[in-house]
């Protein structure tokens, strides 16, 4: 495990305590493709590598992601074109059960 590795481990471990994976999920919003985009912005992708995979049109996917880094679910990694999305963690496949 590098340095890196280690920083994003933090990361998803802070992200976890602080803000709810319901909470994610309704500043993601509902539809499938977006959630799938959220949880391929590992710090590994462009914008437009997650947009053609998800067959998201680029625009609208960079207002979503403007919405995610505003409501901090999502941190830029890296600067000009090797920019890279870096979400606070996965949205689990399966919205966690409700506290009974």
């Amino acid at each position: 495990m590098n340095e890196t590795d280690l920083l994003r481990c933090l990361l998803h471990v802070v992200g976890r305590t602080a803000i709810s994976a319901n909470d994610v999920r309704e500043v993601v919003g509902g539809g499938k493709n977006r959630v799938k985009a959220f949880n391929l912005f590992d710090g590994s992708r462009t914008i437009l590598e997650v947009a053609r995979t998800t067959k998201i049109d680029q625009g609208n996917l960079s207002r979503a992601v403007g919405r995610w880094v505003e409501n901090g679910i999502a941190y830029w990694v890296g600067e000009g074109a090797d920019a890279r999305l870096l979400h606070i963690y996965p949205i689990p496949k399966k919205a966690p059960r409700e506290a009974q």
